[in-house]
Formats: C-alpha cells, structure tokens, sequence
C-alpha cells in the first residue's frame, strides 16, 4: 500500500483535506496527516518528521499558507527543508496564495450552502472573485460575508460541500493536481 502524508501548518488545513482527500485518492493510497502549530513550528521541525517517517512507498505533500510573504521564498524554504531531510525527491510543496481561505473562495455556492447564506452563491460573478488567489486576506473577506467566521470551523463546513473541479482558485487547482500526481504507482 502506497502512503501520502501531509504536512499541514494548523488544524485548518487538516480539516479541508480530511474531507477532499477520500474523494482524490484510490483505495490503494492511505493518507496521513502531520499538523504543525504554525508556520514557525512548521520549518523547525519539518526536516526531522519527514527524516523519522518510516513507512515504505510514501510520498509527502507539503501545504502553506503563504500569508504577506513572498510565494516564491516560502516555497523555496519549505524545498530546502525538505532536502535537509534527504526526501525532497518524495516531497511536492504547495502554497495557499494568501491562506486557505482562498481555497474557500473558489467556491462561492459552498461557502453559501455551508453557512445556510444563500445570497453568497452568486458571489463568484462579481470580478473580484474570479480570481480568489488575488484577494490579500481571504480569511477578512470571509468574516466580511459570514459573521463569526472561525478558520477551523469554517474549514469542516465548507471543505465537504465544495466542488473540486469547479474551484477558482489556482492554489487550489495546484493542491488537486499534487495530490492526484503523488498517488500515482
């Protein structure tokens, strides 16, 4: 059995890909998920999880939100770690442009459907949306449309009502195709 483990910033993250993981992965690929405490805990101990993990035939995908930082620098880094622990060859990096909110705005009728806010779903024609990797700070314009808004609250509502092929964001498209791509014999 292939393995493909993630290494996750927060508990956001893990509960987005809890929910579109069954659906991307054959049965043949058991996931694993690896949850940090942030993005400094992350790059600190990252190179050591990937040097201990054990399991043979595993791959590795490595998921970022990018935040004010420079995409290219964060992703470089996130390399250069994985490299330090002698897997880089296993590892695919993604970065959330911005953050995983972004992800959410890619798809404007789950975010409506999750939070029974119908007048949400039309949200995706305004121009503004169409490209949510532009948006600097997704998870604001998401308190914005749905008061109250918590990251990993949010991310167990919206995560499973979303539609994976239909989604904006080119983050996130990246993401779909990394995790297709890993589980590949």
């Amino acid at each position: 059995m292939r393995h493909l483990v993630f290494l996750l910033e927060g508990p956001s993250e893990k509960e987005a890909l809890e929910a579109w993981v069954p659906t991307l992965l054959p049965p043949s690929v058991q996931s694993h998920f690896i949850v940090f405490e942030g993005k400094q805990d992350m790059e600190r101990r990252m190179a050591l999880k990937l040097r201990h993990w054990m399991q043979p035939d595993s791959r590795f995908i490595v998921l970022r939100d990018q935040d004010s930082a420079d995409c290219t620098d964060v992703k470089a880094a996130l390399l250069a770690r994985c490299t330090e622990s002698g897997r880089a060859a296993d590892c695919i990096v993604r970065i959330a442009c911005h953050e995983l909110e972004s992800f959410f705005l890619g798809d404007w009728q789950a975010v409506a459907q999750a939070f029974s806010l119908p007048r949400l779903a039309d949200l995706d024609r305004k121009a503004i949306y169409r490209d949510p990797d532009r948006i600097a700070l997704p998870e604001a314009e998401l308190r914005r449309h749905v008061p109250g808004y918590q990251k990993r609250g949010g991310a167990r509502r919206i995560a499973p009502l979303m539609d994976l092929e239909r989604n904006r964001s080119r983050s996130f498209v990246k993401l779909r195709e990394a995790i297709t791509r890993q589980a590949q014999p």
